[in-house]
């Protein structure tokens, strides 16, 4: 037999299997946006171009970053911020509305335990964009911020306009905004014909269809310690076409007078949770939705998350509760405890 023929007879056979098994390959792509890392893995076919995938990635996550970035001065966000008239309405995006609209939602469904109004609040205690530093501040300035916020001065138009009712009202949203990001980039992947991916931003995640060996994906939940490393793994969830956010108190935090105060600002207080409560994590088929839950049960506590969860349909839950230093016991929903391996 010819020498060439005898090499290309095994690559044939090699493609003919392939394609007769319905052979699959993990594509993976990654980088940079609003301020985290993001990842993407699809599962598909060996002879599916991926070409161009990326890019319209990019660009979406560019968009929705242009709306909602307090760090960019003429973002969309910082634009109403800036406003001082309450006679002024502001033209917003699709994008802008859609999450304005869902935040008002969580705000109303949690009591205001989370509230998109808290900037002033943030930046006081010194984990906003103003580079203030990490100090406890003065009650009374507490208060008079407190007076600042409150979602329910927002006027929110459906043709796509908002307006202030108090000129001093300031969005952060921050906390769920990257989970719609999660959301727009999982609805970019199924318009162009993809059914199995996971889409990761800053540890907010949805995933469709199956892993590469036909098993649903999991996702891990973070030891929640100051000293653990994202590797280092306390639980770990199947997804199957359903989003996960998780939202803790060990990451972002600062130590004053022998106590820890932590990144999470209880609206209705002005001061940073206080609790055993260390992690929350919410399944939703939406991660915007789960994203502002999970921030909102860290506010509101065990009893009362529970409660909030369990009375929602089609959300579950995960919450781990700090005993001591290194001891930590965990609490789910009925439904979540199925999901559990």
């Amino acid at each position: 037999m010819n020498p060439i023929v005898r090499k290309i007879i095994p690559c044939i056979l090699s493609l003919l299997f392939l394609s007769a098994c319905g052979g699959q390959k993990e594509v993976v792509f990654d980088g940079t946006t609003m301020g985290t890392t993001y990842q993407v893995k699809l599962i598909t076919g060996y002879f599916k171009s991926m070409s161009g995938i990326k890019d319209k990635i990019d660009k979406r996550l560019q968009a929705i970053n242009q709306s909602m970035s307090t760090y960019l001065p003429d973002s969309e966000i910082s634009r109403f911020n800036a406003i001082q008239d309450t006679r002024e309405k502001l033209a917003v995006s699709d994008d802008f509305l859609q999450v304005m609209l869902a935040a008002r939602d969580i705000y109303e469904k949690t009591g205001g335990a989370w509230d998109g109004t808290i900037k002033p609040l943030v930046n006081l205690w010194g984990f906003g964009n103003t580079r203030q530093t990490h100090q406890v501040p003065d009650e009374a300035e507490i208060k008079k911020q407190m007076s600042w916020i409150g979602f329910q001065h927002i006027d929110i138009f459906p043709e796509g306009y908002l307006q202030k009712k108090k000129s001093t009202i300031m969005l952060d949203l921050a906390s769920i905004a990257k989970g719609y990001a999660v959301d727009q980039v999982s609805e970019l992947l199924q318009i162009s014909g993809m059914e199995n991916f996971l889409v990761e931003i800053g540890g907010e995640v949805f995933a469709s269809g199956y892993r590469k060996d036909g098993t649903s994906w999991r996702v891990g939940i973070n030891q929640p310690s100051t000293s653990s490393s994202i590797a280092d793994v306390y639980q770990v969830a199947p997804l199957h076409n359903r989003a996960m956010a998780t939202s803790g108190d060990y990451r972002n935090y600062f130590e004053a007078g022998g106590r820890r105060f932590s990144h999470i600002i209880d609206p209705r207080t002005g001061y940073p949770v206080n609790s055993n409560v260390v992690s929350v994590s919410i399944v939703a088929d939406s991660c915007m939705v789960a994203d502002g839950l999970a921030t909102a049960i860290m506010v509101m506590g065990l009893e009362n998350g529970m409660a909030l969860i369990n009375s929602l349909k089609g959300v579950e839950g995960f919450i781990i509760v700090r005993k001591t230093d290194d001891v930590y016991v965990h609490y789910m929903t009925d439904a979540f405890r199925l999901l559990a391996p």
